[in-house]
Parts: structure tokens; sequence; C-alpha cells
């Protein structure tokens, strides 16, 4: 977490929360979600505004983390964003070079512990930071890492998609305390 976060929360630390502001789709995109778009459908059905500014997604990436129940947030100063998930808190990028190495859609890298494929064909991996989808440009670099042993893991196993929050604990959308999370 950056160090002007860390002093804002010393400064303010009882800022309420947001909820539904901001989105992450299944291809590690960032959305804004204003009030007429929330209004307009929910996530991802309707995305919003795709954050395209390098330096507040870099913003973003430093200051992501996960809360005790499992929900994803973007510590912006004295206020926690609580991120809307399409499909998993992190999106897997698989290099296509020796090794094979997987780093997340916010650019941290990751060892590999297990390999999932729900019932649609999409692929999971389970790491040492937690658990994601794999990128669609990366399903082919990923199944020859698999094929080739790179992780130490050789096959999938089945994982069924309505599943997948409840396995790995997270929270695809957080809702304040007094209203009912997805």
């Amino acid at each position: 977490m950056d160090d002007i976060v860390k002093a804002a929360l010393r400064k303010w630390p009882n800022v309420p929360a947001c909820y539904d502001w901001l989105a992450l789709d299944a291809r590690g995109q960032w959305f804004m979600r204003d009030e007429r778009t929330q209004a307009a459908g929910p996530f991802p059905q309707v995305k919003g505004s795709r954050v395209e500014h390098d330096k507040l997604r870099e913003f973003i990436h430093r200051n992501y983390d996960c809360d005790e129940r499992g929900a994803w947030f973007f510590q912006n100063g004295p206020q926690r964003v609580y991120v809307t998930l399409e499909a998993t808190p992190w999106i897997w990028r698989v290099m296509d070079t020796p090794g094979r190495p997987v780093f997340s859609h916010t650019g941290r890298s990751a060892c590999v512990h297990k390999a999932w494929m729900d019932e649609q064909g999409r692929l999971y991996l389970t790491t040492d930071i937690g658990p994601g989808l794999v990128h669609s440009l990366d399903v082919g670099a990923a199944a020859q890492a698999l094929e080739d042993g790179d992780w130490g893991v050789k096959e999938p196993q089945d994982v069924a998609q309505a599943e997948i929050a409840t396995r790995w604990a997270f929270v695809p959308r957080p809702a304040p305390p007094n209203k009912t999370a997805a």
C-alpha cells in the first residue's frame, strides 16, 4: 500500500466504504460504475467506463487488497472502494517463455499450486497469492505449461463455476454490512 494512502487512513480513519463503483472483468480490466451505470444494470452486463489512465490503473494495482470477509477492495486514500468481480480476484497472465511464469493483472508474480477447469472449459489457477482465472489470450500458454509440467501440475481438477467463490473464499459482489453480499 502506498505511504500516502497509509497517511490518509491515519488522518481520516472513519471514512465510509464505497460499493458498486469499481469492477474487475474477466480480462483484468477495471471499470468505473457511476450511479447512472449502476441503474442501467448489473456488472458485467453493463460495464461502465474502462479505466484507461495508466497512473490511475497503477495506483489501483498497488492498493488492491482483500479484507477478512474475502471482499476485494481498492484503498483510495482513506476510502475503501469495494470491487465487483466478474470472475475471480486475480486474472492470470501466462508468459509464453521457458517455465511459463505467471503474473496477475496487477503485475504481481505468482507460484502455481493447482490448476482447475470449470464446466465451460475456463482454466483457473490457485497460487501463493490466491485464486484466479487464466486470461483468455493465455490459455494456450497455460495448457502448454500443464503439458510440460512447468508448474509441477499436469492435469487440471474439475470445479463447478457456481462453487468457485465459496471454494476459494472470496466475495464476488461485496455489499455493505447491512445488506446481503452475492
